[in-house]
């Protein structure tokens, strides 16, 4: 599994890229907007910098010719920058003409199965279930993934399945479970997978004897 990082905060991808377990990173208009006083696009050529490896830009635009537009904007910034589009009708149309450019496309806000398969058969680089919204509506997030999952590896599609809305460190845990290609985490999650009382108590007792060695 792969590791992006879910955000658009430089200082935290520089953190997560030098643990080096970071290969791209995600973002979306409203992690955008908390960091106020930079342009969009300037943010997204940093990123690119740091990260070498793919960047998800969100388009806002809803019709067809406007998506367009943005996308390949975008895709002109630096060739890491992965276009994020919404799973709409137009969405899906732009995806089409986009992937025949060589624009790799991240199909967002994707709730069921269904809604993936129709990003893979318009030729999406990446499709991304929002697990963690699901599990807010009532309905397991994993088992909507889990069919995702299914349904890519069914057909063989070279759609690579994104997990996100990732809440806490075990979304990460059974996501890998399923084989899922890649998880974008926020960067609080990220530092929680390093966390374990065992690791911190056996921390603690080396250096206690290490001092006792020392004196």
């Amino acid at each position: 599994m792969e590791f992006y990082l879910d955000t658009a905060n430089i200082d935290e991808i520089k953190e997560a890229v030098s643990w080096g377990v970071i290969n791209g990173v995600t973002t979306n208009p409203t992690l955008v907007a908390r960091e106020e006083g930079r342009s969009f696009h300037e943010i997204i050529k940093e990123i690119c910098n740091l990260v070498q490896g793919p960047v998800s830009a969100e388009v806002i635009s809803m019709d067809l010719d406007g998506i367009l537009k943005e996308a390949r904007e975008l895709a002109a910034l630096d060739p890491h920058v992965v276009v994020k589009i919404p799973i709409t009708p137009q969405g899906l149309a732009a995806v089409r003409i986009l992937s025949g450019e060589g624009v790799h496309v991240n199909v967002t806000l994707v709730f069921s199965a269904l809604q993936a398969l129709l990003a893979a058969r318009a030729g999406a680089a990446y499709v991304s279930p929002f697990i963690g919204r699901i599990d807010d509506t009532g309905q397991e997030g994993i088992d909507v993934l889990c069919d995702i999952m299914d349904v890519v590896n069914n057909y063989q599609f070279t759609t690579r399945v994104i997990a996100a809305s990732i809440r806490h460190p075990r979304h990460v845990l059974e996501s890998a479970r399923l084989g899922t290609d890649i998880a974008t985490v926020p960067f609080k999650v990220l530092k929680q997978m390093f966390r374990h009382p065992l690791t911190d108590r056996g921390i603690e007792r080396f250096l206690a004897d290490w001092e006792k060695v020392m004196k």
